[in-house]
């Protein structure tokens, strides 16, 4: 189970408000500072890990930049909820083990700024402090393994050393 605060932004929310392209040749640090920026001024320096992002549609539109979702995880964001992603951001975020998660528009009713929030990335279950509970389309059962071990490559790492033991 993941959980914490929630931030919620809307539709469209692309990579260079994610990853500014002036910060893009900076260390991942220093570009997750500005981290959405553009549209609310007070996250990076306000979100906590374990804080959860719930948007719109077409979350990570834009370019392929792999840093828009890591930003996002070097900031302590435990998982991305959103009507619909761009592919290549789910899959950055996926790789990167950062939960993203469909969640439909009329399952987010309800849901505001700051609530906190529980979710289970395996089931899709996101349960609200008030008791009540929403539900995301689950991360396929197959990726499983590579969130847990904390993205694509730490998961490779593990599989080769398995294989050579």
């Amino acid at each position: 189970m993941r959980g914490g605060r929630v931030w919620l932004f809307g539709d469209d929310i692309d990579t260079d408000a994610l990853a500014p392209g002036a910060y893009i040749k900076q260390p991942i640090e220093v570009l997750a500072r500005h981290c959405l920026e553009t549209v609310d001024p007070d996250f990076a320096a306000h979100v906590a890990a374990g804080d959860v992002l719930i948007a719109g549609r077409n979350f990570g539109m834009g370019s392929s930049r792999e840093q828009a979702a890591e930003a996002l995880k070097v900031l302590g964001i435990a998982a991305v909820l959103a009507e619909s992603f761009a592919g290549i951001f789910y899959r950055n975020a996926l790789n990167l083990g950062l939960p993203a998660l469909v969640l439909p528009k009329d399952q987010r009713a309800g849901i505001g700024a700051h609530d906190r929030v529980t979710l289970d990335p395996a089931t899709g279950r996101v349960k609200l402090a008030q008791g009540t509970e929403r539900q995301a389309e689950p991360v396929p059962a197959g990726l499983l393994p590579m969130l847990a071990a904390g993205g694509l490559v730490p998961h490779l790492e593990n599989r080769l050393k398995g294989a050579s033991a």
